[in-house]
Order: C-alpha cells, then sequence, then structure tokens
C-alpha cells in the first residue's frame, strides 16, 4: 500500500515518513502543494495525508482540484489550525477525514486504517483467493482459520500480488507499488521477499500460490493455489 504525504514541515514528515514505513507502507513525501498534487494524480495512492498549511497550493485547494479532476484517492487533512469552520472547511471540499495538530501517532495511524477499511476506488476491504485472505487495513493475513505471520514488506509484497490475481506482475511494477520513489536498488530484492512468502504461505499448507514466470515476474494464483 502506497502512501501519500503532502506536509511542508520537514521534521514532521520524515517522521511520519518513518512510521508508517515501519508499519508496512510504501511513503512518498512532498513538502509543497503543486508537487503533491502532480503526484497524487500520476500515481495510485491508496491514501493521502495532506496538510492544509503548504507553499505553492494549500491543501484545500489541492484537494478541491483532486476531487475535480476525478481522483478518489481517501485524504486524511492536517492543519495546525483548530475550530469547526476549518474542519468544514475541508470536508467540503472533499477530505475524509481530519485531524488537528497536535495529534498522536498512534490517532493518526487508526483514522489512516479506518479510511482504508471503508475503501475507495482501488481498494477493497479483504482479499480473499481461495482460502487465502488478506486485510490491508488490519495487515493482516491466513489460511482459512490460520493466521499467518509476515513482516511489514512481506505483507506489502503479498497484497501487490493479491490485488492482480493471475496476472504475471513484472519485479519493477511490485518495486514501484511497495518502496517509495527514492528506492534506487536492485529489484531483485523482490526474489527475497518473494521466497519468505512461499515459505510462510505455501511450504505449510503443501500449496504453490506464488509462480515465477521467466522474464516475466510472479503471478498470484487466483484460486490460492
Amino acid at each position: 500500500m502506497r502512501v501519500l504525504v503532502i506536509e511542508d514541515e520537514e521534521r514532521l514528515a520524515a517522521s511520519l515518513k518513518r512510521g508508517l514505513q515501519a508499519a508496512g507502507y510504501a511513503v512518498d513525501v512532498a513538502h509543497d502543494g503543486r508537487i503533491g498534487l502532480w503526484m497524487a494524480g500520476e500515481h495510485a495512492y491508496g491514501a493521502i495525508i495532506l496538510d492544509i498549511m503548504l507553499p505553492g497550493l494549500n491543501g484545500y485547494r489541492v484537494c478541491a482540484r483532486l476531487r475535480g479532476d476525478g481522483v478518489n484517492t481517501p485524504i486524511l487533512m492536517l492543519t495546525a489550525k483548530n475550530g469547526e469552520y476549518d474542519e468544514a472547511e475541508a470536508l467540503d471540499t472533499g477530505a475524509d477525514d481530519y485531524l488537528a495538530k497536535p495529534f498522536s501517532y498512534v490517532v493518526l495511524e487508526a483514522r489512516l486504517r479506518a479510511l482504508l477499511r471503508r475503501g475507495g476506488p482501488r481498494l477493497r476491504t479483504q482479499l480473499r483467493l481461495g482460502d487465502l485472505w488478506l486485510d490491508p487495513a488490519a495487515r493482516s493475513c491466513g489460511r482459512g482459520e490460520q493466521r499467518i505471520n509476515l513482516t511489514a514488506k512481506e505483507f506489502a509484497v503479498l497484497e501487490c500480488l493479491a490485488r492482480r490475481p493471475g496476472e504475471v506482475i513484472p519485479k519493477i511494477d511490485i518495486v514501484d507499488d511497495v518502496w517509495d520513489v527514492s528506492y534506487d536498488g536492485d529489484i531483485n530484492i523482490v526474489e527475497v521477499y518473494v521466497s519468505a512468502l512461499r515459505r510462510k504461505i505455501d511450504a505449510p499448507f503443501q500449496r504453490a500460490a506464488i509462480e515465477t514466470v521467466r522474464g516475466g515476474g510472479y503471478r498470484l494464483a487466483a484460486d490460492g493455489g
């Protein structure tokens, strides 16, 4: 799940990025409203965390422009302001939720999970492929009644595959979805996580859900293997 943080306070943006990455999200950051607007229109984000007081273009205008352009990605708006009129304006411009600074990171992440549970144009509450299931909002996974413990990055790779069941997904697409835009490492890192997933979601259940397609990438069986 990729999240866009549009926040001009660099220390806060860096802190949000570290926390969300630790929770398993791929995080891109923009410090300017115009850049954030462009990024939000160019990439498929699961959610956007949007500050109101931004250089270039304020958060209200960014939100209104996105909604006007048909971008329905869930938006959680942040502001140092408070008061019911600020909250009303945020919601009236198309934001899905509102959080005033200073805020608890625990509350922010809970609000983000709530947005993801409610879903957006690219999201479903739970992904099911046969007896294999994933709950993106709760970051949980299992087969039938058996829970499977995955690391944050393992879950993100599996979610990327599960959102396009039966399709061959190139490594570069997985990197683009799971790692942030600043990643410039070897795309073969994907092999490490796919191997780990096979040890956890396949081997203990005598399944073969993830297929390697030579020269193509990976495919997750639509029936869960």
